[in-house]
């Protein structure tokens, strides 16, 4: 069957001429075809899957009951736009509370249709073609793949075990450098779960300054911060006059698919982060909106959050390593990221985590993401489907029945 006429007329962003012809396959489709087998292969085994990294609770039902009143209401049934004032003084009030950041709600603030959104907007407001994103990598690649579709580079900052999980700016080329023009961040990180500090924030803050470049630091995971109290980037003098932190309501409140978070810092990035969203959406539907100000006005839901995944971490932490694993727990996020076996003995060897991970789902059932860009690692997500604690000590005892036979190599 022969081309259709449009073939040579996709964009080479997305791979020109050759679009849909490439035979790669992306990791998590290899994941999920892999879980499609142990399913097929062994119908009567439960499949233990740490693979998602999504809440497995429903949003709190002081939550739900205000998305009810408020979806019958014919004045929430038009156009946001850049979001409604409840929602922003909402957000505002939580800056406020949990991290003594003080922000204009209307010139320092503006909802985004979840935090991804965000991230994919920001290049738009400045990556011209031949500047550059400074990048964390492993990530979420988002603002990295927007940078290219705007003729802009990625320069990726491995984050290593030996540097504590801190990108190492004194390595990036000057050429680089000098056309760098934003720097994307992301603490508590995914998937490592390193949280940063005030002194990692303050170099960051002066590496900004000193290089004439925008931070945007990624706040999903925030209220999911185990060592201390969650830090904001905003909280750090001078980081309001480089950058915006971008907040998210899925993982500390339960609000996967609700879509809602916020972008705040500097008015005039808020602004052109506004302008460019005017062209893209108009606005989270109102009554997500004023469900998302109520969540946020209740300190009691993202608490109740951190407890759940701390106390599953801490399980996991303690099945994995009477396996064989060097892991510990994380500072935050709820993500459990620890180096991968080199192979099982009497058994076969892995030349990168993603082949252990392909061991993992074949043969044990057991799903995992498998990370290879700065070292082999695996990760593990708490966010399993457990109804109560109980329910969560059988899948850790399952869990650790399947594996305990396998004496794996690091």
């Amino acid at each position: 069957m022969s081309d259709p006429f449009f073939q040579r007329l996709f964009a080479e962003r997305i791979g020109g001429p050759n679009y849909g012809k490439s035979t790669e396959i992306y990791k998590f489709e290899k994941i999920k075809r892999a879980k499609r087998k142990a399913l097929a292969d062994y119908p009567d085994r439960v499949l233990i899957d740490f693979g998602i990294g999504e809440n497995d609770e429903m949003a709190a039902e002081s939550v739900r009951r205000v998305m009810t009143a408020e979806i019958d209401k014919p004045a929430n049934r038009g156009y946001a736009d850049n979001g409604i004032a409840e929602f922003k003084e909402a957000a505002c009030r939580f800056m406020a509370r949990e991290f003594g950041v003080k922000l204009d709600p209307v010139s320092e603030i503006n909802h985004s249709i979840g935090s991804k959104p965000a991230l994919a907007m920001l290049p738009a407001v400045f990556i011209n073609p031949g500047d550059v994103t400074l990048m964390t990598v492993p990530g979420y690649p988002v603002a990295g793949t927007h940078t290219e579709y705007y003729g802009g580079e990625v320069h990726r900052l491995p984050l290593l075990a030996e540097n504590d999980f801190f990108p190492e700016r004194d390595s990036i080329p000057d050429d680089i450098r000098r056309r760098a023009k934003l720097l994307v961040i992301n603490y508590p990180n995914s998937p490592t779960g390193k949280v940063a500090t005030r002194e990692f924030y303050e170099k960051v803050v002066d590496f900004a300054q000193t290089n004439d470049l925008v931070v945007v630091q990624d706040a999903a995971h925030v209220m999911l911060s185990f060592e201390g109290k969650p830090l904001s980037f905003l909280q750090i003098p001078g980081a309001r006059e480089v950058g915006v932190e971008i907040h998210s309501l899925s993982k500390g409140w339960n609000m996967i698919g609700w879509r809602m978070g916020w972008v705040c810092g500097h008015e005039r990035i808020v602004r052109a982060f506004a302008d460019v969203k005017d062209n893209y959406d108009s606005g989270q539907f109102i009554a997500i909106q004023k469900s998302a100000a109520a969540a946020l006005d209740d300190p009691e839901i993202p608490r109740r959050t951190r407890r759940k995944y701390h106390r599953r971490l801490k399980k996991l932490v303690e099945v994995l390593g009477r396996l064989g694993f060097d892991c510990r727990m994380p500072g935050g996020s709820y993500f459990l990221y620890t180096p991968s076996p080199r192979g099982a003995r009497g058994g076969p060897t892995f030349d990168s985590a993603e082949a252990a991970g392909q061991y993992l789902i074949t043969e044990h059932s057991i799903c995992t993401v498998p990370w290879d860009d700065a070292g082999a690692y695996l990760r593990f997500s708490v966010t399993y489907e457990a109804a109560d604690e109980q329910a969560e000590d059988a899948l850790m005892a399952e869990t650790e029945r399947r594996l305990k036979t396998v004496q794996f190599v690091f």
